[in-house]
């Protein structure tokens, strides 16, 4: 398949915009924005996939009753086209993210308006000639095929073009109103997980681990929903490239849709991952290789990140891993306390299949699953014959063939993965340790040695890198480098059940290992402090942080809170933050120990 016109621009355009920020031409913040009436809107999804047949277009929805709608299985589709049903009178912005703003090219002032709190709360203010939708996918669950999924309470609006970057974002809204696929749930969505993923979605870009976005945070003061209780409700209006999973191919796959599933395998290809054309060449694979090796490398470079930065989704089911490596669906997520490989911020996961140690695996484990989905694609030698478009293999020795050729081709990808993950996770880890140059040995030499210390003692993963951060080691002297270790350890005196001189010493060995190492890079000491202080954040937003401010916004009316955390997670590599005072203080010391590793449910 041919680039269209409109795919060469973008990628064009993508291009030189990424060359002209590198060379500080351009900043983000330089660009005022524009208003939402003059944001440049679109339905490029909706205009080039198939519809849901009982509904295919937007005036068949719109007039038919609410309950029609369903919930109920939609065959050979992608979307259907469904409105939000929020009747909230009165609904409250509750608070909203600048960065957000500024990649949508959306001027801040917007947030001012009623037409924005109209479209952000799900009230009204759609475009006349783009038709919301929710999207149609499956999932396997805990391992377990769950069969339709879809977006039970997720309503995309339009697709924003950032009319700077011509980067294109899908805006939807989370928690306004049933679906086609809310099974048996409200399509509502409690304030408590919608601050929990207002939060986080934005925290994890301002760190750089790739995850959709969110705009803006409403509060629905006269909508309930019941849950472990009955709670508020609220609105999440978030945005990504793309909303597509490796359920999206799963649920085609399991139905047996091989039309459909090409349409979306061209449409992810071209659209989303915006390839280039593939040119045919001996010994290289046709262009669904290239998709599927694509997505491999992302989904391995972002686990990788999130290894680094000891966070955990806690519900890595298929329908939440992106085809973008996005970060995806917050539920039960969690960054770490103590360094614990075994911790999963999941109260249900009893069997561990989604803890910190295991996300690489489990990620892999989905990227299986989207191998099989698309097996016949990226195996045949010529995916375009008619017959074969049609019909499949017409022969067994065709059929064996091919499977020859895609089991080739996944053993191959899972080799590309474990070479993603593992030069981004050395990356990564080089610099949060301030490392010029990192070596292959550098993984069994001085991570593993630290990660083992860090458990072996019970030390916070994230202080333990923030506070390396200032600390001229390189120049310090027996005595110094004894009273540094000490900084490490908890306050409350537990130390993995070593005595304290013990633990002090295990904490220096591994300094010397390190102070060793720094040589051999030849990095000045002011250098390496700064690059650590950088990208080891001194902000974490945590369980005990989060449940914190969700109290303190529910219970006790502080709508204020939003707003200070908010900017420490736009900016969580300062050393302080004006105004915010004691909860920033409070906010980035020892966790309280009663309040360590603590567990979600997946209820929201």
């Amino acid at each position: 398949m041919t680039s269209t016109p409109i795919n060469s621009l973008r990628n064009e355009t993508s291009s030189i915009k990424r060359d002209l920020f590198q060379e500080g031409v351009i900043r983000p913040i330089d660009f005022p924005g524009v208003s939402l009436q003059n944001l440049l809107k679109s339905n490029v999804f909706t205009s080039k996939l198939p519809p849901d047949p009982t509904f295919p277009t937007p005036e068949s929805s719109e007039k038919a009753p609410r309950k029609s709608l369903g919930p109920r299985m939609v065959q050979n589709a992608l979307y259907t086209f469904v409105r939000p049903s929020v009747a909230e009178p009165n609904p409250e912005l509750l608070a909203t993210s600048i960065a957000a703003f500024r990649t949508l090219g959306l001027a801040p002032s917007e947030a001012e308006t009623p037409e924005f709190i109209r479209l952000v709360s799900g009230n009204g203010g759609f475009e006349d000639d783009v038709y919301p939708w929710a999207q149609c996918y499956g999932g396997w669950q805990f391992g377990q095929w769950a069969g339709q999924l879809g977006d039970g309470r997720a309503i995309s609006l339009f697709e924003a073009t950032n009319p700077h970057t011509r980067e294109r974002y899908e805006l939807q809204l989370k928690g306004a109103g049933t679906t086609p696929y809310s099974r048996f749930a409200d399509g509502r969505a409690v304030l408590r997980s919608s601050i929990r993923e207002f939060v986080v979605s934005e925290y994890l870009h301002s760190i750089g681990i790739p995850s959709t976005r969110a705009l803006s945070l409403t509060l629905l003061p006269s909508e309930f929903a019941v849950r472990e209780r009955l709670e508020p409700c609220a609105v999440v209006s978030r945005f990504a490239q793309s909303w597509i999973r490796i359920g999206t191919f799963d649920l085609l796959r399991n139905r047996g849709d091989r039309v459909t599933l090409r349409k979306l395998a061209d449409y992810v290809r071209d659209e989303v991952l915006q390839l280039p054309p593939h040119k045919a060449e001996e010994g290289k694979g046709n262009r669904y290789e290239e998709m599927y090796r694509d997505i491999v490398r992302r989904n391995a470079e972002t686990v990788a990140k999130w290894q680094a930065y000891a966070f955990m989704n806690g519900v890595l089911n298929t329908d939440n891993t992106s085809v973008l490596g996005l970060s995806l669906d917050f539920g039960p997520f969690a960054f770490m306390d103590d360094f614990d490989p075994n911790y999963t911020p999941n109260h249900d996961d009893h069997l561990l299949r989604y803890s910190y140690k295991n996300q690489p695996t489990i990620i892999w484990w989905n990227l299986v699953r989207l191998a099989e989905d698309t097996a016949e694609l990226f195996g045949s030698l010529d995916p375009d014959d008619p017959i074969f478009a049609a019909e499949g293999v017409q022969t067994p020795e065709e059929g064996a063939a091919l499977v020859a050729r895609a089991e080739a081709i996944i053993e191959s990808a899972g080799e590309d993965y474990r070479a993603a993950f593992l030069s981004e996770y050395r990356r990564v880890m080089g610099l949060k340790l301030g490392l010029r140059n990192v070596q292959p040995e550098d993984m069994d030499a001085l991570f593993s040695p630290l990660l083992e210390l860090l458990e072996a003692v019970g030390l916070d993963y994230h202080h333990f890198f923030r506070r390396l951060s200032h600390m001229p080691v390189l120049a310090g002297t027996p005595e110094q480098k004894l009273e540094w270790a000490g900084t490490f350890l908890q306050h409350d005196g537990a130390h993995g059940g070593f005595k304290k001189e013990v633990a002090l010493e295990m904490i220096t060995a591994w300094l010397e290992l390190y102070i060793n190492r720094l040589r051999t890079d030849e990095v000045p000491e002011t250098e390496r402090m700064r690059g650590m202080a950088a990208v080891n954040p001194n902000f974490v937003p945590r369980n005990w942080v989060l449940e914190e401010i969700i109290a303190r916004v529910e219970k006790d009316g502080d709508r204020e809170v939003l707003g200070r955390v908010m900017e420490m997670v736009q900016r969580p590599f300062e050393d302080a933050w004006e105004g915010i005072g004691e909860d920033a203080e409070r906010w980035t010391g020892d966790v309280p120990k009663a309040k360590r590793a603590t567990q979600c449910s997946c209820s929201s």
